[in-house]
C-alpha cells in the first residue's frame, strides 16, 4: 500500500466521473471505488452483451432511431472484438468497466456512446452482467460435476467387486466395497448437480429496465432485451432487482459449497484410506507429493488442499450472507462487496472439480488388504442375519451375538462371493445398479446441452457471428 495519503480535503484534479458532476474527493474516491476495477474486468465482455441487448430493446421500444441503433450495435461489436484481444481494458482513470465501455466506444465512434446508457442504470447494468457471466459459468461448473459423477461410477464399475470394511463413527461397521464407497459418492455429487435447473430460473431472468429499482420514465419494451439476451423471464416488478442482490449470489454460493461438500468428503476419505493404517486406497506417486525432510513421505497434498479450498468456499458463502442480511429494501453501496467473494467461490468450485476429475480415475485399490480388515467385529451383523434366515427372531440373534461377542468369540468370515450374493438389494454391494446413475447422468447432460445452445444463439446473434 503507498505511503502518500491524500487529505481528505483533496481533489482529484481534472477527474470527473460519468456518475457526477463534481470533482470527487480522491481519498473518498479511492475508497469507494476499491478493487472494482480488478473485479469489473472479469465481467467486461458480459458488460457489453448486455449492453448490446439493451440497445436492441431500446430500438424495439423506439426510444433510439435505426441509426443510432446500427452505430450502437457496430460499436458494440467492435467493443467485444477489442475486449477479446485485451485492447479495451478498464483503467486507472475509470470508475468501473460500464465506464470503460462507454469511453472506448466514444473515443472511436464520435460520441455514440453517450446513447449507450439510455434508459438504464449501474444497478440494472451490473446485475445484467453478473447473471450472463453466472448462466456461462454455472453450465461449466455443471458439466464438470456430471463429469465427476462419472469418473466415479466407472471408477465403481471397475471395483465393484473389490470388498472392504464399511464405517461408522469413524469405527468398522459392515462389509462394504469399493464400489459402493465410490457409487455413493457419485450420487451425491448428482444429486448436487440436479439441483441446478431449480437455481437456473432465478439466474435466467432480465433485471434490464428496472434501473435503481423504480424503473425509469421512458416506454421501454423490458421483453425486447430480455429475448435478446436469451433471458427465459423477467425480473417482473423493477424493485425486485434490488432485493435479488445477494439474496440470489448466496443461492449460487449455496449450490457451491454443496458441491464442495461432496468434494471435501472424497477428498477427506481419499486421505484416510489410502494411510498405511487403512491401506486398501492407492494413492499413485504423480498424486502425491514428497517431504522437505523424510524421504519415505507421499503426502495427498492435492486432497487435503481440496478439503481446506471447501472449506474456504463455505467462507465466501459466509460474507455474503452477512452482506446482504440486514439491509432494507432498495440498493445499498454494500452491494459492491457482493461480487468478489461470488467469483472467488465460483473459482474455488472450478478449481475443486478439475482437480477431482483429473485425480479419481487414477487411484487404485488393494484388494487383498480390503478382504483382510473384513474380520472380526465386522462380521457381527452378517451372523445375526444369517441366524435370523435360519428362524430366530432378529432381537434374540442380536443379543446373542452381541454376548458371544463380548465374551470373546469370532464368527466364520463367508467367502468374498457369498458376502457379495446376500446383499443383493439394488444399491448394495452385489447390486450397484449403476445404470440407474448413469441415465440420471445422461438426463442432467441432455438439460446441460439445451441451455448452453440457448445461451449460445442469443449471444452470436447479438455479437453477428456467423452461425
Amino acid at each position: 500500500m503507498s505511503s502518500r495519503r491524500p487529505s481528505s480535503g483533496r481533489r482529484a484534479r481534472g477527474h470527473t466521473t460519468l456518475w457526477s458532476s463534481d470533482a470527487p474527493d480522491a481519498l473518498m474516491m479511492r475508497y469507494t471505488v476499491g478493487d472494482d476495477r480488478t473485479v469489473d474486468a472479469r465481467l467486461l465482455q458480459w458488460d457489453i452483451l448486455g449492453s448490446l441487448g439493451h440497445v436492441e430493446g431500446l430500438r424495439r421500444s423506439r426510444i433510439i432511431s435505426e441509426p443510432d441503433h446500427r452505430r450502437l450495435r457496430a460499436g458494440l461489436r467492435a467493443a467485444l472484438k477489442a475486449e477479446a484481444a485485451g485492447e479495451l481494458v478498464i483503467g486507472p482513470r475509470h470508475e468501473d468497466g460500464h465506464s470503460a465501455i462507454e469511453d472506448w466506444l466514444n473515443a472511436r465512434r464520435g460520441q455514440i456512446g453517450a446513447r449507450v446508457h439510455t434508459g438504464r442504470s449501474r444497478n440494472d447494468q451490473v446485475a445484467c452482467a453478473v447473471r450472463l457471466y453466472l448462466k456461462h459459468t454455472l453450465l461449466d461448473l455443471h458439466r464438470a460435476s456430471l463429469d465427476l459423477a462419472s469418473a466415479l461410477l466407472e471408477f465403481a464399475g471397475q471395483h465393484r467387486r473389490v470388498l472392504w470394511p464399511g464405517y461408522t463413527h469413524q469405527r468398522r461397521a459392515m462389509p462394504s466395497s469399493a464400489g459402493v464407497w465410490a457409487s455413493a459418492l457419485a450420487e451425491g455429487v448428482l444429486t448436487t448437480a440436479e439441483l441446478l435447473p431449480g437455481l437456473w430460473g432465478r439466474v435466467d431472468r432480465s433485471p434490464l429496465g428496472s434501473a435503481a429499482g423504480y424503473g425509469v420514465p421512458l416506454p421501454l419494451k423490458r421483453e425486447a432485451a430480455m429475448r435478446a439476451l436469451g433471458f427465459r423471464a423477467l425480473d417482473h416488478s423493477v424493485g425486485s432487482t434490488q432485493l435479488s442482490r445477494g439474496k440470489l449470489e448466496a443461492a449460487v454460493l449455496f449450490w457451491c459449497a454443496d458441491l464442495g461438500h461432496e468434494l471435501s468428503r472424497l477428498s477427506a476419505d481419499v486421505i484416510l484410506f489410502s494411510a498405511q493404517e487403512f491401506g486398501f486406497l492407492v494413492l499413485p506417486n504423480d498424486l502425491a507429493t514428497g517431504s522437505s525432510i523424510m524421504p519415505h513421505k507421499r503426502n495427498p497434498d492435492l486432497f487435503e488442499l481440496t478439503r481446506a479450498r471447501a472449506a474456504a468456499l463455505d467462507g465466501e458463502l459466509a460474507g455474503v450472507l452477512h452482506l446482504k442480511g440486514k439491509l432494507a429494501s432498495g440498493y445499498h453501496r454494500d452491494f459492491q462487496l457482493i461480487k468478489a467473494p461470488l467469483f472467488r467461490g465460483l473459482d474455488l468450485t472450478g478449481e475443486m472439480l478439475e482437480m477431482m476429475v483429473h485425480a479419481v480415475p487414477k487411484l487404485g485399490v488393494d484388494a487383498a488388504r480390503g478382504r483382510e480388515m473384513i474380520q472380526g467385529e465386522a462380521l457381527a451383523t452378517d451372523e445375526v442375519m444369517r441366524r435370523v434366515e435360519a428362524g430366530v427372531p432378529f432381537r434374540q440373534a442380536y443379543r446373542a451375538v452381541a454376548a458371544e461377542f463380548k465374551a470373546g468369540a469370532t464368527f466364520p468370515a463367508p467367502s468374498p462371493a457369498d458376502l457379495i450374493r446376500r446383499r443383493g438389494s439394488t444399491g448394495g454391494v452385489g447390486h450397484l445398479a449403476l445404470g440407474d446413475l448413469r441415465s440420471r447422468v445422461r438426463v442432467a447432460s441432455s438439460w446441460n446441452r439445451r441451455e448452453q445452445a440457448r445461451f449460445d444463439r442469443a449471444l452470436r446473434r447479438l455479437a453477428g457471428a456467423k452461425r
